[in-house]
């Protein structure tokens, strides 16, 4: 990946790619759910433990290879393994492998009563793939790294996708003879698939999804795999009759969801957590994490995040929604409004050209052009409260802590320092100083100038 960040911590779709296979690993409740961990080990582990507490890390040492990896696992697990069981086996370079696919493995690995069975694919371009080669009865034989194939199998297609599913003593066997008597000088769990066959049958089970079982080695096929998965994801939510007006410039991802005749206009990136509800139109040009959306709100050219946004509520353009604001329903947050930590009640709008950080404004008011609550004095943040049916006049300032009554009206450019009592009317006076035939100083002075060169 060219990075300073381990690999199976690149995301997909809003998710490490490690966080995706071990939820998908974690659904077919195994006794023992372990992560075999090399470079970078610390952080790795780490992140495993924030998706699943109950997760057993193993540290590999510095002997290279998957294989090595399967022998410090079964050396440190060695006394919590079933002898009778089963073990899979997943790499987590593969953000798109999913339960389904995993649970076809095993049943068909129980089914067919196999020692070992590798889960493949087939491909129309297997550059970078292990090979799976077969006898002439269609058994496995062996599987060959790309770098160690001749060319006669370098045109097989059928590749080995590095999920395995063992007996578990059939796997004490086969990993006990391993060594690194190839080109990467590795210890190669494929290998063991070799010394499996000796012991027993070796089966192959081919994922249903080529596009599930796809692994990510650089950047470019992130892109690609990514590009893919999101289109499936589109396709999907505009056959549950979701007007998606543009899938190539829209991208969401796994845990959104749209409600029947919600309309996406392009450029949009529904991220996290969103819910948008019927007949919401969404865009274009706008970036929703973890946002809920209401029954026919306006969300255009804007930001919204962990906020939520009543039915009938109109959104932008420009607008910045930062966590924690709730908007109820005919509410409006206009062009170039920035919110914090917000409540406003019903039928309140606050246009354009606004700030408003912790506060709460009640129903059916109107906030001027170029209002700013200011809710930080240097250590805290402070509150703001505003009334129902309150009018405020343009590029208003609000000093918080600070309360206003129901019913008020403020003056144009109003510094609000105090509480206002309902039904008041406040502003704030500044005298106004006109100089006539005013001049700045650089004039002024470029004027003494040249009186001075004409009397010379």
């Amino acid at each position: 990946m060219r990075s300073s960040k381990p690999k199976v911590l690149h995301e997909l779709a809003g998710k490490t790619f490690l966080n995706r296979v071990m939820d998908s690993v974690g659904e077919l409740n195994p006794d023992i759910l372990s992560l075999v961990v090399r470079y970078q080990a610390q952080r790795v582990a780490q992140a495993a433990r924030s998706y699943n507490k109950q997760v057993t890390i193993v540290e590999q040492d510095e002997i290279p290879g998957t294989g090595r990896a399967v022998q410090c696992a079964l050396s440190a697990l060695s006394d919590r393994i079933d002898s009778d069981g089963t073990v899979l086996i997943v790499a987590s370079d593969m953000p798109l492998l999913d339960t389904q696919t995993l649970q076809g493995l095993v049943d068909f690995h129980k089914t067919q009563a196999d020692g070992a069975t590798v889960l493949t694919t087939r491909l129309s371009d297997p550059n970078g793939y292990g090979r799976i080669i077969r006898d002439q009865d269609g058994q496995v034989l062996r599987i060959v790294e790309q770098k160690d194939a001749t060319g006669t199998e370098l045109k097989v297609n059928e590749v080995n996708t590095s999920v395995y599913v063992f007996d578990v003593q059939v796997l004490i066997q086969a990993i006990s003879g391993l060594n690194n008597k190839n080109v990467q000088g590795e210890f190669y769990l494929t290998d063991a698939l070799e010394a499996a066959r000796s012991l027993g049958r070796v089966g192959a089970y081919a994922a249903p999804d080529p596009l599930s079982v796809e692994g990510v080695n650089d950047r470019v096929q992130l892109a690609h795999l990514a590009q893919a998965h999101n289109m499936r994801i589109c396709e999907y939510w505009m056959r549950e009759g979701v007007t998606i007006v543009d899938p190539t410039t829209t991208w969401i991802e796994d845990d959104v969801t749209i409600s029947q005749d919600a309309v996406i206009l392009p450029g949009c990136f529904l991220q996290g957590h969103t819910t948008i509800a019927e007949e919401a139109v969404v865009g274009p040009y706008t970036t929703l994490i973890d946002a809920r959306i209401g029954q026919g709100a306006e969300v255009e050219r804007s930001r919204v995040q962990d906020s939520s946004i009543g039915a009938c509520a109109n959104i932008g353009p420009w607008t910045y929604l930062r966590a924690g604001n709730e908007l109820a329903d005919n509410t409006k947050a206009g062009a170039f409004v920035e919110m914090k930590k917000a409540q406003i009640d019903e039928g309140s709008k606050i246009p354009h050209l606004s700030y408003v950080g912790d506060a709460h404004i009640g129903k059916h008011s109107n906030v001027g052009g170029g209002t700013i609550t200011a809710n930080y004095d240097g250590v805290h943040k402070n509150r703001t409260e505003i009334g129902s049916d309150v009018h405020v006049g343009a590029g208003n300032l609000f000093v918080a802590p600070v309360s206003v009554g129901d019913g008020v009206t403020t003056g144009a450019g109003s510094v609000i320092r105090h509480q206002v009592p309902d039904g008041a009317m406040v502003y704030s006076e500044n005298t106004q100083h006109t100089i006539e035939h005013w001049q700045p100083s650089w004039e002024r002075q470029a004027e003494d100038s040249s009186d001075q060169s004409s009397q010379e």
